[in-house]
């Protein structure tokens, strides 16, 4: 395969990664939109299960501590507080989770868009273990997926009567 062809394949996922970054952010946010009582956000199924809002919290806190330095820096920063993210007695407001999401997902997008072809099978480190950049952004995609999947749940589960699919997908 050319250099040329590389580049291109390389240039296309890179692409592809952004748009599937915008469309999970846009479900998840198409989703807890939809929750009409702000305490709701906080609803535990079962005492194992997370609420929206603690889910919100871990996203913003990974996409942080990933896509910050993702180049030059171990995406598990010392300064993560990640048990914290899953507590179940901090309570903020829908604004406050709003603004760490949108600095979360403010991270991923500006990591990802300054990527090059070349950049693709550089090496990074999560957790102090080497993985090539076309993996880490994998691991994220899917890690984000799963998480947001149970956002979706979860609100579709709270608005039963009211949820609107079509407002997600």
């Amino acid at each position: 395969m050319s250099q040329n062809s590389e580049s291109s394949i390389a240039q296309h996922f890179l692409e592809y990664a952004i748009k599937r970054f915008q469309k999970l952010k846009t479900k998840a946010e198409k989703a807890f939109n939809q929750i009409k009582n702000d305490d709701d956000l906080f609803l535990l199924l079962d005492d194992k299960s997370n609420s929206i809002a603690i889910l919100i919290r871990h996203l913003a806190g990974n996409m942080r501590s990933r896509w910050t330095d993702f180049l030059t820096t171990d995406g598990e920063k010392p300064d993560r507080n990640r048990p914290s993210e899953f507590d179940r007695t901090t309570k903020v407001t829908k604004d406050e989770l709003i603004k760490v999401w949108e600095a979360g997902w403010k991270c991923v997008f500006d990591s990802v868009s300054a990527l090059t072809p070349s950049d693709l099978m550089k090496d990074v480190y999560i957790r102090k273990k080497s993985y090539s950049v076309l993996e880490a952004i994998g691991w994220q995609l899917s890690h984000y997926s799963a998480h947001i999947g149970q956002i979706i749940f979860l609100a579709k589960h709270i608005e039963a009567e009211s949820w609107e699919w079509s407002d997600v997908y």
